[in-house]
C-alpha cells in the first residue's frame, strides 16, 4: 500500500515556524518510507483565508525545498463533499442538530464557570424528536450539527512518538460541532475536525504528522473515522516550538514568518538543517550539517522528543554560517550581489567581486552581513575615534606617509598580495618600524577604525578599484 503524508495548513496568515516544521517532518518522514508528501490548503474559514497567504506558503515550502509528489486540493472547493458526509451522519444516528442559541450557551459558561467546572456543552438537543425539530425551525431558529460522543467511551491509540495514548470521552467538551449555523433544514458550512477526516479518508493518507495541541482533536476525529466507517491512519504528535523562556512560541513576540527568516539572511539549505533538530537529533552520527537527503535517511519519527523544543538562535546562526563557509563563491555572488545592487553599489569587475567574497565569506553569519561587512570596499568609511587617537601618534601617521610615498613615486599598478607584503616588508625594514604598527595605520586608512578583514587581501581589492592611495592621503588631513 502506497504511504502517504500531507501538511493541511490554513491560510490565515504568513507561512511560519511551526507549520514550515510540520511540513519538514512530514516530507523527511515520507522520503523515509518512499511515500508520498502532499498539500491540502484549509480554506473553509472565509473571512480570514486569503489567497496571498496561500502562495506564501507555497512559495515558502519551495524555498525550503520541500516539493510536494501531487496537485495541491482546497478544502474550500469541496464543501458539498463534506456536507454529504454530515448528512450520512445524522441519517445513522451519530449526529443531530443542535438548536442552542448563542445566548443559551452563554449562560451555561457562566453558570459552569460559577461552579468551577471546565466549559462543557450538556448536549440539551441530542434526543429531539422531528415534531420538536420542526416547532424549533418554525420559530426561525438556526441549528449546528453536533455529533455524538459517548461521555463512557475509551479513545485509544498507539501514537507513534509518544506511544499509547488514552483520552476519555467525558473530557472531550460534549457533543462536537460539525457545521456552522444554518436557517431550516440546512447543513451550515462544516468545520475543522470533520472537512480534516473526510479529506484524509479521500486522500488515502496513511500517516498523520502534527503538533502536540492536536492530541484532543486526534481523539474527536478517531470518534468521526470509525462512524463513518474510514480506516484510521498512524498519527504522531511533535512537540511544540518554545521561545527561551520555555514558553510556546508566539507570532506576536517572536520571529515566526518564514519570510522574516528569509530577509534576515538565512539560507534554506541551513534553516531546513537547523528545523530537523528542533524536537529531532538523529541516531548513528554525531554531524550537525546534514543535507535534507542525508536528514531524511537517518530520520525516524521514534526519536523525535516528546518534550517542548526550545528555538536557539545561536545554533541557527551557527550553522547558517556553516553553510555559507561551504558555499562556491559564484553561487553565493549570485546572493549577495542582489544586496550590492539594492544598495547601488558598483564594483569595478566581477573578477573582483568573487575575491571580495573570498575574503568576507568565512567571517559572515547572515547573507545580509554582506552589506556592513563590505560597505567599506565600496564607500569610504569615517575614521572613527580610535583610529584618530592611534594616528595622532606623530610615528603612527609618518608610517602612512612612506606608504602614500612608495606608491606615488612607484606608480605600482595591479597590486596584488605578494607586492602588499614586499611594501611592508622593505618599508618596515628600510625606515626601521615594527610591521605591526605599519599595519595598524594602514588599517586605520582602509577601514577607519584598528579592526577589519585580512589586510593584505583588502589592500589588492582597494588597489585594483583606485582607492588605496586616496584612503591612505586622507589620514593627513586629520588635525
Amino acid at each position: 500500500m502506497e504511504k502517504r503524508l500531507r501538511l493541511a495548513p490554513s491560510p490565515t496568515g504568513l507561512f511560519h515556524l511551526g507549520t514550515a516544521r510540520t511540513a519538514l517532518f512530514n516530507w523527511l518522514y515520507a522520503k523515509k518510507i518512499n511515500g508520498k508528501f502532499l498539500i491540502r490548503i484549509e480554506d473553509t474559514d472565509k473571512v480570514r483565508s486569503k489567497s496571498q497567504y496561500t502562495k506564501n506558503i507555497l512559495d515558502g515550502l519551495k524555498w525550503l525545498g520541500l516539493n510536494w509528489d501531487e496537485e495541491p486540493i482546497k478544502q474550500s472547493e469541496r464543501i458539498s463533499v463534506y456536507k454529504k458526509q454530515i448528512e450520512k451522519l445524522l441519517e445513522i444516528g451519530a449526529a443531530y442538530r443542535c438548536f442552542t442559541s448563542e445566548e443559551e450557551i452563554a449562560k451555561l459558561r457562566a453558570k459552569q464557570k460559577e461552579k468551577g467546572l471546565p466549559p462543557k456543552h450538556d448536549n440539551r438537543h441530542r434526543d429531539l424528536t422531528r415534531e420538536q425539530i420542526k416547532s424549533f425551525i418554525s420559530q426561525g431558529r438556526t441549528s449546528v450539527i453536533r455529533f455524538k460522543i459517548n461521555e463512557d467511551i475509551e479513545i485509544k491509540w498507539e501514537d507513534q512518538i509518544r506511544g499509547l495514548i488514552t483520552w476519555k470521552g467525558k473530557d472531550l467538551g460534549g457533543d462536537l460541532v460539525l457545521s456552522r449555523r444554518a436557517l431550516g433544514y440546512e447543513i451550515g458550512d462544516p468545520l475543522y475536525n470533520l472537512a480534516v477526516v473526510v479529506d484524509d479518508n479521500f486522500m488515502n493518507i496513511t500517516h498523520v504528522i502534527r503538533g502536540e495541541d492536536h492530541i484532543s482533536n486526534t481523539a474527536k476525529q478517531i470518534l468521526i473515522y470509525k462512524a463513518l466507517n474510514y480506516k484510521l491512519p498512524n498519527f504522531s504528535h511533535t512537540p511544540l516550538i518554545l521561545n527561551n523562556e520555555g514558553k510556546k512560541l508566539s507570532k506576536r513576540s517572536s520571529v515566526t514568518s518564514i519570510d522574516e527568516f528569509k530577509d534576515m539572511g538565512y539560507l534554506p539549505e541551513a534553516f531546513v538543517n537547523y528545523m530537523a533538530f528542533l524536537g529531532w537529533s538523529p541516531k548513528n552520527t554525531d554531524k550537525e550539517i546534514l543535507s535534507l537527503e542525508e536528514i531524511s535517511n537517518f530520520f525516524d519519527l521514534p526519536d523525535i522528543n516528546k518534550a517542548g523544543a526550545k528555538f536557539n538562535w545561536e545554533k541557527l546562526n551557527w550553522i547558517n554560517s556553516q553553510y555559507i563557509k561551504k558555499m562556491d563563491v559564484i553561487e553565493l555572488h549570485k546572493i549577495i550581489n542582489k544586496y550590492w545592487n539594492k544598495m547601488g553599489w558598483v564594483s569595478p569587475s566581477f573578477e573582483w567581486d568573487l575575491k571580495l567574497i573570498s575574503l568576507l565569506k568565512d567571517s559572515m553569519v547572515l547573507l545580509s552581513d554582506a552589506i556592513a561587512q563590505s560597505k567599506p570596499f565600496f564607500l569610504l568609511p569615517p575614521i572613527q575615534k580610535e583610529g584618530q587617537d592611534f594616528l595622532s601618534i606623530s610615528e603612527n601617521k609618518e608610517c602612512l606617509r612612506y606608504i602614500l610615498n612608495f606608491l606615488k613615486e612607484k606608480k605600482i599598478e595591479n597590486l596584488n598580495q605578494d607586492k602588499a607584503k614586499e611594501i611592508i616588508n622593505k618599508i618596515s625594514k628600510d625606515q626601521c618600524i615594527k610591521k605591526g604598527i605599519l599595519m595598524k595605520s594602514l588599517r586605520v586608512a582602509f577601514f577607519g577604525s584598528l579592526s577589519g578583514p585580512d589586510l593584505i587581501q583588502s589592500w589588492e581589492l582597494f588597489a585594483e578599484n583606485k582607492s588605496d592611495i586616496i584612503r591612505v592621503g586622507r589620514c593627513f588631513t586629520l588635525p
